[in-house]
Protein backbone atom coordinates (compact mmCIF):
# COMPACT_ATOMS: atom_id res chain seq x y z
CA UNK A 1 0.00 0.00 0.00
CA UNK A 2 1.39 3.46 -0.47
CA UNK A 3 -0.24 6.32 1.12
CA UNK A 4 0.61 9.72 -0.54
CA UNK A 5 0.76 12.95 0.55
CA UNK A 6 1.40 16.42 -1.68
CA UNK A 7 2.23 19.52 -0.99
CA UNK A 8 3.50 18.60 2.29
CA UNK A 9 5.84 21.25 3.24
CA UNK A 10 7.98 23.33 1.56
CA UNK A 11 12.00 23.96 1.58
CA UNK A 12 13.49 27.39 1.40
CA UNK A 13 17.01 27.50 0.49
CA UNK A 14 20.20 29.13 -1.39
CA UNK A 15 22.32 26.55 -3.11
CA UNK A 16 25.51 27.61 -4.76
CA UNK A 17 25.50 26.84 -8.61
CA UNK A 18 28.63 26.43 -10.40
CA UNK A 19 26.93 28.49 -13.39
CA UNK A 20 24.91 31.11 -11.22
CA UNK A 21 26.54 31.16 -7.86
CA UNK A 22 24.37 31.79 -5.38
CA UNK A 23 20.73 31.85 -6.10
CA UNK A 24 17.58 30.85 -3.94
CA UNK A 25 15.51 28.39 -4.09
CA UNK A 26 11.88 27.04 -3.62
CA UNK A 27 10.20 23.70 -3.48
CA UNK A 28 6.98 22.02 -2.81
CA UNK A 29 7.61 18.45 -1.19
CA UNK A 30 5.01 16.04 -1.97
CA UNK A 31 5.80 12.46 -0.12
CA UNK A 32 5.17 8.51 -0.98
CA UNK A 33 5.44 6.10 1.70
CA UNK A 34 4.83 2.47 1.51
CA UNK A 35 4.30 -0.10 3.89
CA UNK A 36 1.50 -2.69 4.99
CA UNK A 37 -1.61 -1.57 6.79
CA UNK A 38 -1.87 -2.06 10.74
CA UNK A 39 -5.26 -2.93 12.47
CA UNK A 40 -6.27 0.08 12.49
CA UNK A 41 -6.59 0.33 8.34
CA UNK A 42 -4.16 2.69 8.39
CA UNK A 43 -0.79 2.93 7.19
CA UNK A 44 0.31 6.07 8.74
CA UNK A 45 -2.16 8.60 9.99
CA UNK A 46 -3.03 11.58 7.74
CA UNK A 47 -2.33 14.13 10.94
CA UNK A 48 1.00 13.08 11.77
CA UNK A 49 2.67 12.56 8.78
CA UNK A 50 2.94 16.00 7.95
CA UNK A 51 5.04 17.00 11.42
CA UNK A 52 7.32 13.80 11.50
CA UNK A 53 8.25 14.53 8.05
CA UNK A 54 8.24 18.46 8.45
CA UNK A 55 9.74 18.48 11.65
CA UNK A 56 13.07 16.80 9.73
CA UNK A 57 13.55 18.39 6.88
CA UNK A 58 13.03 21.60 9.03
CA UNK A 59 16.16 20.73 11.43
CA UNK A 60 18.42 19.61 8.20
CA UNK A 61 18.16 21.23 4.98
CA UNK A 62 15.49 23.90 5.55
CA UNK A 63 16.81 27.27 5.51
CA UNK A 64 20.35 26.24 5.03
CA UNK A 65 22.91 26.96 2.12
CA UNK A 66 23.38 23.80 0.00
CA UNK A 67 26.75 23.16 -1.03
CA UNK A 68 28.17 20.98 -3.81
CA UNK A 69 31.75 20.30 -2.17
CA UNK A 70 32.84 18.99 -5.34
CA UNK A 71 32.20 21.16 -7.89
CA UNK A 72 35.12 23.10 -8.77
CA UNK A 73 36.58 25.90 -7.06
CA UNK A 74 34.89 25.11 -3.83
CA UNK A 75 36.96 24.50 -0.39
CA UNK A 76 35.36 23.69 3.07
CA UNK A 77 37.26 24.76 6.46
CA UNK A 78 36.42 24.73 10.06
CA UNK A 79 36.82 28.39 11.51
CA UNK A 80 35.68 30.54 14.50
CA UNK A 81 32.28 30.96 13.53
CA UNK A 82 31.87 26.92 12.46
CA UNK A 83 32.04 26.30 8.54
CA UNK A 84 33.94 28.69 5.94
CA UNK A 85 32.91 28.07 2.44
CA UNK A 86 34.94 29.82 -0.14
CA UNK A 87 34.41 29.80 -3.99
CA UNK A 88 35.91 31.02 -6.99
CA UNK A 89 33.61 30.43 -9.92
CA UNK A 90 31.77 31.82 -11.41
CA UNK A 91 32.61 34.62 -8.55
CA UNK A 92 33.92 34.59 -5.72
CA UNK A 93 32.53 34.04 -2.31
CA UNK A 94 32.84 33.85 1.11
CA UNK A 95 30.38 32.36 4.07
CA UNK A 96 31.09 31.78 7.33
CA UNK A 97 28.33 30.68 10.07
CA UNK A 98 27.99 27.86 12.53
CA UNK A 99 27.64 24.84 10.74
CA UNK A 100 23.95 24.06 11.05
CA UNK A 101 23.40 26.76 8.48
CA UNK A 102 25.38 24.52 5.97
CA UNK A 103 24.07 21.19 4.14
CA UNK A 104 27.23 20.06 2.60
CA UNK A 105 26.78 17.44 -0.30
CA UNK A 106 29.36 15.54 -2.13
CA UNK A 107 28.20 16.52 -5.72
CA UNK A 108 29.23 18.76 -8.29
CA UNK A 109 26.09 20.42 -8.65
CA UNK A 110 22.95 20.89 -6.58
CA UNK A 111 19.52 19.25 -8.12
CA UNK A 112 16.07 18.82 -6.88
CA UNK A 113 15.94 15.21 -7.46
CA UNK A 114 19.15 14.16 -6.15
CA UNK A 115 18.30 16.27 -3.33
CA UNK A 116 14.89 14.90 -2.87
CA UNK A 117 16.61 10.89 -3.20
CA UNK A 118 18.96 12.23 -0.19
CA UNK A 119 16.54 13.68 2.14
CA UNK A 120 14.41 10.32 1.71
CA UNK A 121 17.14 8.09 1.82
CA UNK A 122 17.90 10.16 5.43
CA UNK A 123 13.80 9.99 6.54
CA UNK A 124 14.27 6.36 5.69
CA UNK A 125 17.04 5.60 7.93
CA UNK A 126 14.39 5.45 11.29
CA UNK A 127 10.99 5.10 9.50
CA UNK A 128 7.67 4.89 11.19
CA UNK A 129 6.50 1.30 12.25
CA UNK A 130 4.72 -0.36 9.46
CA UNK A 131 6.82 2.22 6.51
CA UNK A 132 8.66 -0.11 4.22
CA UNK A 133 10.22 2.85 1.47
CA UNK A 134 9.41 6.89 1.83
CA UNK A 135 10.05 8.61 -1.60
CA UNK A 136 9.87 12.82 -1.93
CA UNK A 137 9.59 15.27 -4.63
CA UNK A 138 10.83 18.64 -4.63
CA UNK A 139 8.61 20.52 -7.02
CA UNK A 140 9.34 23.96 -8.15
CA UNK A 141 5.36 26.56 -7.87
CA UNK A 142 4.44 27.03 -11.33
CA UNK A 143 4.63 30.61 -12.22
CA UNK A 144 2.96 32.42 -15.10
CA UNK A 145 4.81 35.97 -15.22
CA UNK A 146 7.56 37.31 -13.36
CA UNK A 147 9.68 34.95 -10.80
CA UNK A 148 13.01 35.84 -9.14
CA UNK A 149 15.47 34.54 -6.74
CA UNK A 150 16.93 35.60 -3.83
CA UNK A 151 19.23 34.47 -0.95
CA UNK A 152 18.96 36.83 2.54
CA UNK A 153 19.40 36.90 5.80
CA UNK A 154 17.31 37.81 9.04
CA UNK A 155 19.58 38.91 12.02
CA UNK A 156 16.88 39.79 13.83
CA UNK A 157 14.75 36.53 13.61
CA UNK A 158 14.30 34.01 16.08
CA UNK A 159 14.38 30.97 13.79
CA UNK A 160 16.09 29.67 11.19
CA UNK A 161 16.17 32.98 8.79
CA UNK A 162 18.45 34.02 10.68
CA UNK A 163 20.93 32.16 8.85
CA UNK A 164 22.77 34.28 6.65
CA UNK A 165 22.64 32.55 3.22
CA UNK A 166 19.40 30.78 2.97
CA UNK A 167 16.99 32.28 -0.08
CA UNK A 168 13.86 31.61 -1.61
CA UNK A 169 11.94 31.72 -5.27
CA UNK A 170 9.19 34.25 -5.86
CA UNK A 171 6.65 35.85 -7.82
CA UNK A 172 6.31 39.42 -8.11
CA UNK A 173 3.14 41.46 -8.80
CA UNK A 174 2.97 45.21 -9.00
CA UNK A 175 0.11 47.11 -9.95
CA UNK A 176 -0.39 50.79 -11.69
CA UNK A 177 -3.47 52.69 -11.83
CA UNK A 178 -5.39 49.39 -10.62
CA UNK A 179 -3.63 47.15 -13.56
CA UNK A 180 -0.92 44.70 -12.94
CA UNK A 181 2.46 46.07 -15.09
CA UNK A 182 3.76 42.83 -16.47
CA UNK A 183 6.45 44.97 -18.19
CA UNK A 184 7.61 45.95 -14.83
CA UNK A 185 7.13 42.99 -13.26
CA UNK A 186 10.26 41.30 -15.52
CA UNK A 187 12.19 44.48 -15.03
CA UNK A 188 12.51 43.78 -11.75
CA UNK A 189 12.41 40.19 -11.19
CA UNK A 190 15.39 40.85 -13.95
CA UNK A 191 17.48 43.14 -11.49
CA UNK A 192 16.71 40.99 -8.23
CA UNK A 193 17.19 37.59 -9.86
CA UNK A 194 20.00 35.49 -7.95
CA UNK A 195 21.00 38.70 -6.17
CA UNK A 196 21.63 38.88 -2.42
CA UNK A 197 19.68 41.62 -0.46
CA UNK A 198 21.24 42.82 2.75
CA UNK A 199 20.47 45.23 5.13
CA UNK A 200 22.59 48.47 5.13
CA UNK A 201 23.02 48.50 8.76
CA UNK A 202 24.61 44.35 8.30
CA UNK A 203 27.43 45.95 5.76
CA UNK A 204 30.77 46.19 7.75
CA UNK A 205 32.72 47.01 4.22
CA UNK A 206 31.86 48.13 1.07
CA UNK A 207 28.57 50.00 0.84
CA UNK A 208 30.40 52.77 -0.65
CA UNK A 209 32.39 50.99 -3.20
CA UNK A 210 31.68 51.16 -6.88
CA UNK A 211 29.56 47.94 -8.68
CA UNK A 212 33.38 46.49 -9.16
CA UNK A 213 33.76 46.24 -5.49
CA UNK A 214 33.44 43.81 -2.86
CA UNK A 215 30.90 43.89 0.05
CA UNK A 216 30.86 42.42 3.08
CA UNK A 217 27.91 41.84 5.89
CA UNK A 218 28.42 40.68 9.46
CA UNK A 219 26.20 39.70 12.22
CA UNK A 220 25.61 37.66 15.89
CA UNK A 221 22.02 36.16 16.35
CA UNK A 222 21.06 33.53 18.71
CA UNK A 223 22.33 30.80 16.47
CA UNK A 224 25.63 32.54 16.36
CA UNK A 225 28.53 34.95 14.02
CA UNK A 226 27.92 34.98 10.62
CA UNK A 227 29.62 36.47 7.57
CA UNK A 228 29.26 37.04 4.14
CA UNK A 229 31.39 38.38 1.35
CA UNK A 230 29.96 38.86 -2.23
CA UNK A 231 30.34 40.97 -5.26
CA UNK A 232 28.87 44.14 -4.70
CA UNK A 233 27.32 43.75 -8.37
CA UNK A 234 25.12 40.54 -7.01
CA UNK A 235 24.04 42.50 -3.72
CA UNK A 236 21.02 44.60 -3.55
CA UNK A 237 21.11 47.19 -0.42
CA UNK A 238 18.08 47.72 1.51
CA UNK A 239 17.56 50.92 3.84
CA UNK A 240 15.89 48.30 6.38
CA UNK A 241 16.10 44.52 7.24
CA UNK A 242 14.74 42.19 4.09
CA UNK A 243 11.91 40.72 5.37
CA UNK A 244 9.10 40.09 2.80
CA UNK A 245 7.36 42.93 4.29
CA UNK A 246 10.07 45.63 4.41
CA UNK A 247 10.98 44.03 0.27
CA UNK A 248 7.67 45.17 -0.52
CA UNK A 249 7.49 48.52 0.81
CA UNK A 250 11.34 48.83 -0.67
CA UNK A 251 10.30 47.95 -4.39
CA UNK A 252 6.93 50.47 -4.02
CA UNK A 253 9.16 52.91 -2.71
CA UNK A 254 11.61 53.02 -5.30
CA UNK A 255 9.55 52.05 -8.31
CA UNK A 256 7.46 55.12 -7.65
CA UNK A 257 9.58 57.31 -7.48
CA UNK A 258 11.07 56.40 -10.86
CA UNK A 259 7.56 56.47 -12.81
CA UNK A 260 6.23 59.09 -10.66
CA UNK A 261 2.77 56.79 -10.20
CA UNK A 262 1.64 55.22 -7.46
CA UNK A 263 2.59 51.76 -7.26
CA UNK A 264 1.23 48.52 -5.17
CA UNK A 265 3.96 45.69 -4.86
CA UNK A 266 2.76 42.30 -3.47
CA UNK A 267 5.98 40.63 -2.91
CA UNK A 268 5.96 36.77 -1.88
CA UNK A 269 8.26 34.81 -0.09
CA UNK A 270 8.48 31.36 -1.63
CA UNK A 271 5.57 29.98 -1.76
CA UNK A 272 2.20 31.46 -0.55
CA UNK A 273 3.38 33.95 1.56
CA UNK A 274 4.18 37.35 1.21
CA UNK A 275 3.28 41.22 1.90
CA UNK A 276 1.35 44.14 -0.04
CA UNK A 277 2.71 47.78 -0.05
CA UNK A 278 1.50 50.87 -1.78
CA UNK A 279 4.00 54.09 -2.16
CA UNK A 280 2.74 57.69 -3.75
CA UNK A 281 5.89 59.57 -5.60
Amino acid sequence: MTLFVNRLTHLDVSLWCPSRGLIGASWSVDAELDGELGEDGMLFDFGEVKPWIKTRLDRDADHTLLVPTAAAGISVHDCDEGLCVRTETPYVMEVRGPRQAFTLLPWDAITPSRLAEQLAAELSHEPPPRVEAIRLTLREETIEGASYTYSHGLRRHAGNCQRIAHGHRSRLHIWQDGRRQPALEADWASRLSDRYLVDAADVTEGLGASSLGRLTSRYTAEQGHFMLTLPRERCAVLPSPTTVEHIAAWLAGVISQETGRVTRVQAFEGVDKGAVATARP
